[in-house]
């Protein structure tokens, strides 16, 4: 029972309980609860209204837009753009995560259905993989229910309609009825083959950030060990960063190889793809390096804590996250460029997208050199007076 006199044993218990909060924070404290909201979606109306035998005018295009724009319980910010050419260019540049195509033959396919020989339109659902699976297939889903919703409603309402005229219902006006219109489903720039169901960017970035803290730590270490034998600790300084990049830039040409030669994965622009983790891993490489040689190794706990606070939302569409987690972690951790900017060049080679992201990094990238060079010039415990030390 002497053991638990030990004080080592009760701050043993609350370190534990701690560190237990502080990742349990991390993993899912900012996702938990995570669910869609304002999903972005190109809404095109192409339907042109018919005249009914009764004299009566038939619009179901204008009908299922009223439906859908007006419900609340949707979660999906709509965009009525004016035709399906409009829509896939803005899928292209990533503002949507999906689009819903009425063709311009849907009342004129309804109207068919009380005839004679009932042929039925064809509506759209376009899903954005690329953007980001998670929310494309949310979106296709959410679609996929409204227009079943919808094609039932029609449906009563026909049968209503037909029936005050005839007790009897053609065989091929009863299948039609079935369904008034057909929704075909379509996926535009695909996460391809192996790609960690689109979760590959995110992985990508963080074995990159693995890869670039090692890289940190050991031309910490190194650095410090030729400044302790008298090297001149600006041009060590100078000499850490430069090695650093070409290291760095071994690394990414070494990552992007083995994701497609072992392991598979489908790249739409490997060169561009590298050229990203490339400058991902150099703004990774210098914030690492300015924090551990301004801090040392107290610097450590700081990085790792933002690897784990960062993984469980880079992959996720900010539209699902927590809007305190979007706002102070989502908004500005490196991690979220990084993945973006690598989901352009590995699903939108065609799309100039990344630019925001490229530039974002190369600031990181700038700034952590900066306070690498600077922190040549700081004072070390053995001068504490000497400006620059030896």
């Amino acid at each position: 029972m002497a053991l638990f006199k030990q004080k080592m044993v009760w701050i043993g218990i609350v370190i534990i309980f701690v560190v237990l909060m502080v990742f349990g924070l991390a993993m899912m404290g900012s996702v938990i609860g995570a669910k869609p909201q304002n999903l972005p979606v190109a809404l095109v109306v192409e339907d042109q209204a018919v005249s009914l035998p009764n004299g009566t005018e038939l619009n179901v295009g204008q009908l299922v837009k009223e439906k859908l724009t007006a419900n609340p319980a949707l979660p999906i910010k709509w965009t009525i753009v004016g035709s399906e050419a409009e829509a896939r260019e803005g899928l292209d540049q990533q503002d949507y995560y999906g689009a819903f195509v009425l063709p311009a033959d849907l009342s004129a396919g309804v109207a068919s259905i009380t005839t004679a020989s009932p042929k039925p339109a064809v509506a759209k659902i376009i899903a954005n993989d690329g953007m980001n699976a998670q929310a494309s297939s949310a979106v296709k889903q959410i679609l996929g229910q409204a227009a079943r919703m919808i094609s039932s409603e029609l449906s009563n309402q026909l049968l209503t309609q037909i029936s005050t005229n005839s007790e009897v219902v053609p065989v091929g006006t009863a299948k039609a009825l079935l369904t008034p219109f057909t929704v075909q489903e379509e996926t535009v720039h695909a996460i391809g083959a192996n790609n960690a169901s689109g979760n590959a960017p995110g992985m990508l970035t963080q074995i990159m950030w693995i890869g670039s803290l090692v890289t940190s730590l050991i031309l910490f270490f190194a650095s410090r060990k030729a400044a302790e034998s008298g090297a001149e600790r600006i041009g060590t300084t100078i000499v850490q960063a430069i090695i650093g990049i070409v290291f760095v830039t071994a690394v990414s040409g070494f990552l992007v190889w083995m994701a497609h030669s072992w392991y598979g994965m489908e790249l739409v622009d490997a060169g561009g793809t590298w050229l990203m983790l490339l400058v991902a891993g150099i703004a990774f490489f210098l914030l690492q390096s300015a924090l551990v040689n301004w801090l040392g190794m107290a610097a450590m706990p700081i990085l790792i804590l933002l690897m784990f606070f960062s993984l469980p939302v880079v992959n996720m569409a900010p539209e699902f996250l927590p809007q305190t987690t979007h706002d102070w972690l989502y908004s500005w951790t490196p991690f979220r460029f990084a993945a973006s900017g690598l989901r352009n060049s590995m699903y939108f080679n065609e799309v100039d997208a990344a630019t925001t992201n490229l530039t974002v990094l190369a600031s990181i990238a700038a700034a952590g050199l900066v306070l690498v060079l600077a922190s040549a010039f700081k004072k070390s415990k053995a001068g504490e007076g000497e400006t620059n030390p030896q």
